[in-house]
Order: structure tokens, then C-alpha cells, then sequence
């Protein structure tokens, strides 16, 4: 058998497969059905510094080849996530754990991965600067290269974990965002997170989601992650993590191959549960079928 394991900014995973953000809970809800130490690592649920009950209901709409959700961000806060769901966590996976964090100012971002910094169990804070930036105008971070950098910096400032910037797609320039995070000192990049999307109901001819326009996710938006992941890993040293409608064993090689290091699977969990575990039991054989004995050995390997 080939051999799986990789290393993501210091780290070695035992293979490449991260379940996403929001689609993987804090962990233990999956350890109910399967052993999740089968997993590289996985992404928990987007934590910020005060609990969020999200936007109003309809959230989800389903599409073509994906779906459109506008959750918002709805978690306990950051204490309760280090005081009650990382213990439960801590009693059925025995790996470092991805802490994906949020905020609506620098200041928010800062005091949240500080806090979860100190935890044993984490090994990556990811930065989602995917928020609208309530002292910018509603902005979303990621969407300015120097807001960016701002976060960036100022996370790095009070951590000593590895920091991965988590990108969106609703940009002209991914590149310009994703070297400006390098270089305030981000250790990697992943992305892509979701394209902003809308649907409307033709019968009562609103828009279905009660959030107007939410984030679209699944295998239609696959494409467009290979394009963008290509296009950071061949700017940017640092480690990239892709993600983007990825939902078989061939879409992690796909991604790898465009510059992935490790390949972070989200809206498959909501369609099928075991769908992270299937992936990384059918790895082997797709390594077998291309000829690959290493996956290490084909980061950025596209000609």
C-alpha cells in the first residue's frame, strides 16, 4: 500500500483527508458511528469569542450539485468550547485538532485563537476572514489583502500554534490576498470556502433562504477550487489546504496535484456521514490505479 501521511506545517497526519469546518460538529457527534481516528485531522465547528445563535431560519437550500447555507456562524463562544465540547472530544480522538475560529473585528480574532492556543488538543488555529468586518463597513477580511495581513498579524502575534488563513472565492485576485497573509507572517493558506449563491422560490417568489444569499457549497464549486489552489500554491512557500466540493478519492488526488497539501472535505459530511472515512479507505486503490507510492510526492506535481 502507498504511503498516505503528510505534514501540514509541522505536523504529520497519518493521511490528507480533514473533514471541514461546519460540516463535523466538535467530532465526538461522528465518533457515534465511526471511529474518527481514521481522519488526518478535521477542521471543529467555527468558534467565536461570544456564543452566536446564527441568522433565522430557512438556513439551507438545495441546488444542483451543491447546496446554499446561511447558518451563521451559530456556536457556543469560545469558553464553552474549551470548557465542555473539547473534553468531550478529548475522550474519542487522540490526534491534534484543527480550531477554526471567526470574529467581526481584529480584536475578536485575536482573543479567540489566544484563547485556544493554550490548548493541548489543538494543533492549527485556521482564520476564517471570511467575516464582514463591522468596524470596515461590512467587508468581508478576506475579500481585502490588507485587512487580511491585519488579521494575520495580530493572531500571529499572540499564538505560538501554526496559523492557516482560510480564504473565500468571492475575490478577482486570490493570489494578491493570499500573499499578503504570507507575507504578515501565516504559516498556511487553505480555501476555497464558500462562493456566495442565492435561490428563489418561484411559487412565492422570495428568495428561499431567509438570509437572501448564503454560501455555496458542493460539487459544483470543485472546479473552481482546482483553479484557485493552483493559482495560490504556485504563488505562496507556505503550505496550501484545499477544499471545494470535494466528495471521492480522486478529487483529493486532483487537488493535491494542483499544490494541496492536505485536502479538507465539507458539504459530502451533510450528504453522507462516512463520507470522509470511505474517501480515505478508497485512497489506497486510486494511488494504486495512477502509479503513486507517496502522496507527498505529488504536491504541485501537475505539469
Amino acid at each position: 500500500m502507498g504511503k498516505m501521511s503528510v505534514n501540514l506545517c509541522g505536523i504529520e497526519l497519518d493521511n490528507p483527508v480533514i473533514p471541514a469546518s461546519g460540516t463535523f460538529g466538535f467530532g465526538y457527534e461522528f465518533a457515534e458511528i465511526y471511529d474518527i481516528n481514521c481522519l488526518g485531522t478535521f477542521s471543529f465547528k467555527g468558534t467565536t469569542k461570544d456564543s452566536r445563535f446564527g441568522n433565522p431560519t430557512p438556513r439551507i437550500a438545495e441546488c444542483t450539485s451543491g447546496m446554499i447555507n446561511a447558518v451563521g456562524l451559530q456556536n457556543p463562544g469560545v469558553d464553552a468550547v474549551i470548557n465542555n465540547e473539547l473534553p468531550k472530544l478529548k475522550k474519542c480522538f487522540n490526534k491534534p485538532v484543527m480550531a477554526n475560529v471567526s470574529g467581526f473585528s481584529v480584536e475578536d480574532y485575536a482573543y479567540t485563537c489566544a484563547r485556544l492556543d493554550k490548548e493541548e488538543q489543538v494543533g492549527w488555529l485556521e482564520v476564517n476572514v471570511s467575516c464582514p468586518n463591522v468596524h470596515g463597513g461590512g467587508m468581508s477580511f478576506g475579500t481585502d489583502p490588507k485587512a487580511a495581513a491585519e488579521v494575520t498579524k495580530a493572531v500571529k502575534a499572540v499564538t505560538t500554534k501554526p496559523v492557516i488563513v482560510k480564504l473565500s472565492p468571492n475575490v478577482t485576485d486570490i493570489v494578491s490576498i493570499a500573499k499578503a497573509c504570507e507575507d504578515a507572517g501565516a504559516d498556511g493558506i487553505s480555501l476555497i470556502n464558500t462562493l456566495l449563491g442565492m435561490r428563489i422560490d418561484l411559487k412565492t417568489r422570495k428568495p428561499v433562504i431567509a438570509n437572501k444569499m448564503g454560501g455555496f457549497s458542493g460539487p459544483a464549486i470543485f472546479p473552481v477550487a482546482v483553479r484557485m489552489v493552483y493559482q495560490v500554491a504556485n504563488a505562496v512557500k507556505i503550505p496550501v489546504v484545499g477544499m471545494g466540493g470535494v466528495s471521492k478519492a480522486e478529487d483529493v488526488i486532483e487537488l493535491m496535484l494542483a499544490g494541496a497539501t492536505a485536502v479538507e472535505v465539507g458539504a459530502a459530511n451533510l450528504v453522507d456521514p462516512f463520507a470522509c472515512k470511505n474517501i480515505i479507505e478508497a485512497l489506497p486503490s486510486v494511488m494504486d490505479k495512477y502509479g503513486i507510492k507517496d502522496l507527498k510526492d505529488i504536491i504541485g506535481g501537475t505539469v
